[in-house]
């Protein structure tokens, strides 16, 4: 199946003319990349976090297949869902799922299930497409949707089967999860709670990052990928995390007092 847009013209710009304007002012090609096992990235109106996420994604080394880790805002479909075949449009173009990786992960999971249902209108992985079709335009995916209701054991278990699963293919690509940090707090409390979380991820500490998102309430509605993620790096030997960038909306819109974070990370 052809997955179309379900957010262009209300996220990010719906012609390829006024895309590739907008995403000319958010993506640097000329910075420094670097060689990554995973990325994180923010999933807002890129408005409001089109910058973060386009300075994380231009200091990546893109491979020629990325494997996207997006959370289930619908509820729609299996709580852990991968599309194996087929491709996804978006304003720039096509971008074709690759079958080869897809289909091990699934072979490999104990999770995972085919499913395209969760994926029609979630807009989690949706928005990262643009920043990898402008910096490279035969790109791949691999699209995954987790359950945000996933406990830390099924992210541990996740993360070890997609880990497993790429090994036997023997190809390059790099892993991203897609997150926003806290909503609607002031900022005051939103960089208070975020800088725990992000403690947790330049520490790769899944349990960590679990506790403390819900010891002190903190609103990250892509925990689970993120903790995926971490699990599937450290499986292929990933060591240190860092963060790129991090602001809130209150950056663009002047509002303070109700604020949604954005935190770009990569792990290498």
């Amino acid at each position: 199946m052809i997955r179309q847009p379900f957010v262009a013209g209300q996220f990010y710009p719906q012609t390829e003319a006024s895309l590739r304007k907008m995403l000319s002012g958010l993506v640097d090609p000329d910075l420094e990349r670097q060689e990554a096992v995973g990325v994180i990235m923010p999933h807002a109106g890129y408005v409001y976090s089109g910058y973060v996420a386009g300075i994380t994604i231009s200091k990546v080394e893109i491979k020629k297949t990325v494997i996207i880790l997006g959370t289930n805002h619908t509820g729609n479909g299996e709580r852990f869902s991968i599309m194996t075949s087929g491709s996804w449009m978006t304003p720039l173009g096509e971008v074709k799922i690759d079958s080869e990786i897809a289909s091990s992960l699934l072979k490999e999971g104990h999770l995972l299930k085919e499913d395209s249902l969760a994926h029609l209108q979630e807009h989690s992985i949706e928005v990262e497409l643009p920043f990898l079709q402008y910096l490279k335009n035969d790109i791949k995916i691999v699209p995954i949707s987790v359950s945000p209701m996933a406990g830390l054991s099924e992210c541990r278990k996740l993360g070890e089967d997609i880990a497993n699963g790429f090994k036997k293919i023997g190809r390059e690509c790099i892993f991203m999860a897609s997150t926003d940090m806290t909503h609607y707090e002031s900022e005051e409390a939103a960089k208070t709670k975020d800088a725990l979380a992000i403690d947790a991820v330049v520490g790769m500490d899944e349990e960590k990052l679990f506790n403390a998102v819900k010891k002190n309430d903190i609103s990250m509605c892509g925990l689970p990928a993120v903790c995926s993620l971490i699990s599937v790096c450290k499986n292929l030997g990933a060591k240190k995390a860092g963060l790129v960038k991090y602001q809130t909306s209150g950056d663009t819109s002047g509002d303070y007092s109700s604020v949604v974070g954005y935190a770009g990370m990569i792990i290498w």
